[in-house]
């Protein structure tokens, strides 16, 4: 917990407070990840479906990012933390009981994953936000490393627990677990103590998300990292699905192997995590788009896989680029943006995200009904790295007309 150290966000009692809650919190989520593709997967046996759920739950990502990070700016962020956290515990709550009881249809499944991602559009940009006062500026960086950690134990531990208890009781109890879930946030944030937040802009009721947009639009680089994220968030962050359909319809595997899948995968992603707080000073628009063309290969790596092994064996590796990556992407965004904008843009960040899944979920989705899962994962990875290859080329260009510039200033 020293000032330079990996843990040194920990030496912040809000941060303490409402890490071990994320925990939780991020265990039940990633265990509703699963139990959702896999209740799908049971209800109509379509890949196409599938898609779409995601689509769903991902859809409102694209409306309401920018108005949370707006909210962000204006009002409490603990305050409206609590306001999210109890939404999604009551759509969690209610899926769980339809599946127990036996009620539970297709449509329920739409309706509540519509419903879920409309308090996950608004609840990621004022979380993300939010990490500065807990932290304050200095820290963010090592707060975001340490987040993704958080995250990433509970996709390792999450989908592992959600298999098991698929394999043992049914899809519903994931669902009512992930609603527990969230009364460990709501207690954690009762909790903070407001006095010891690093608030450095007071909520200014006149927000704009104009102001955020502007912003974007004036910083090339910003712009830059935000579309190679697009694409590779898009195209290539599918693992949810590309690990169902390979589990189930290329390898012939059930529920349990396809959580421990995800296990897998977070062992990679846990690990990057880990060494990304060691790696502060390499969170530059270069390396993240080095590291996208690294991703896109690797997933496109995946639809060659002969076995089960053979696929758990790359899957670690394209999660542990990916999430370094993204890291990057999320602490360069952060750490550049004004304090009084930093909602906003974060906003507008997790929009391109996140946004693309309503878009991309559904044609992956349709593209493995229709051409197999392995060319779709192909064509995904492929897709990733060439955009970060011309946005990296792009970036060179602006670095050299820029040297060029101060030079006949000179």
């Amino acid at each position: 917990m020293s000032k330079s150290g990996a843990l040194r966000s920990f030496k912040h009692r809000n941060f303490r407070v409402l890490y071990p809650a994320s925990v939780v919190s991020n265990i039940g989520t990633w265990a509703q990840r699963v139990a959702q593709d896999w209740l799908v997967l049971e209800l109509t046996g379509s890949s196409a479906e599938l898609g779409i759920v995601t689509g769903l739950q991902f859809l409102p990502t694209i409306f309401l990012s920018m108005w949370g990070g707006a909210l962000a700016d204006r009002f409490n962020k603990r305050k409206l933390l609590m306001l999210t956290a109890f939404g999604g515990g009551i759509t969690s709550a209610l899926l769980g009981l339809l599946v127990i009881t036996r009620s539970v249809q297709t449509w329920h499944v739409y309706a509540l994953a519509l419903i879920f991602g409309i308090f996950s559009a608004i609840d990621a940009p004022i979380r993300t936000s939010f990490n500065s006062e807990l932290v304050g500026k200095a820290d963010i960086a090592n707060a975001v490393s340490l987040n993704a950690t958080n995250f990433n134990i509970g996709r390792m531990v999450g989908p592992a627990l959600s298999g098991y208890l698929i394999l043992l009781f049914g899809t519903g109890w994931s669902f009512l677990i992930n609603a527990l879930s969230y009364v460990f946030i709501i207690i954690a944030l009762n909790r903070i103590r407001p006095d010891e937040l690093h608030i450095t802009q007071k909520p200014d009721r006149a927000a704009s998300i104009k102001d955020g947009i502007t912003y974007v639009r004036e910083n090339l680089q910003v712009r830059l990292v935000m579309i190679t994220v697009f694409f590779g968030a898009t195209f290539g962050l599918n693992f949810q699905i590309f690990n169902a359909l390979m589990a189930r319809k290329e390898f012939g595997l059930g529920p349990a192997e396809f959580g421990g899948a995800g296990s897998v995968l977070a062992l990679g992603t846990l690990t990057a995590a880990l060494v990304g707080t060691r790696l502060e000073n390499a969170r530059v628009p270069k390396r993240i788009m080095i590291g996208a063309m690294a991703f896109g290969l690797l997933v496109a790596t995946l639809a060659f896989a002969q076995t089960y092994v053979q696929y758990l064996v790359i899957l670690p590796f394209a999660g542990a680029v990916a999430l370094t990556t993204f890291i990057f992407a999320n602490s360069y965004v952060q750490t550049t943006t004004p304090a009084h904008l930093r909602g906003r843009v974060m906003g507008i960040y997790l929009m391109i995200f996140m946004g693309g899944t309503p878009l991309g979920s559904p044609i992956i989705g349709w593209a493995a009904g229709t051409i197999g899962i392995r060319a779709t994962v192909l064509i995904c990875g492929l897709i990733t790295t060439t955009a970060a290859v011309l946005v990296f080329l792009r970036l060179r260009e602006s670095i050299k007309s820029k040297g060029h510039g101060n030079a006949e200033h000179n």
